[in-house]
């Protein structure tokens, strides 16, 4: 599914997988975040680190009455508050999905699948 925009000059047409690579980068920035997990392959209870190449396979985006769902499985840091690392997480890619698209998200569903612990 696409989103379709219209202007003056003509059309544009945005797929849905760039809306969930644009919303995987910005919620990398966010402070505790180690990374996306894989939305389908939980083996074990262990989730799959994924790699910055395939951050949008964490991610799924639904178009809901002209407006975006955004789910996205997550990675936390050991030692930081996940709730806080959630939200931050929904405010950064709201932020980012309507000011640099300009579609509107009424939804980012943010579901942590796990929690790294890294060594020092």
């Amino acid at each position: 599914m696409t989103i379709e925009m219209s202007n003056q000059l003509g059309k544009v047409f945005i797929t849905n997988e760039v809306i969930a690579t644009v919303a995987g980068v910005a919620a990398m920035e966010v402070f505790g975040l180690v990374g996306m997990a894989s939305r389908k392959q939980i083996k074990d209870g262990i989730a799959e680190l994924l790699r910055r190449e395939n951050l949008s396979r964490g991610i799924e985006v639904r178009s809901e009455n002209e407006e975006v769902v955004i789910d996205m499985y997550i990675i936390v840091s050991y030692g930081t508050k996940i709730s806080e690392v959630a939200h931050n997480v929904q405010q950064k890619v709201i932020y980012t999905l309507e000011n640099t698209i300009g579609v509107k998200v009424s939804r980012v569903n943010v579901m942590v699948q796990g929690v790294r612990v890294t060594q020092v």
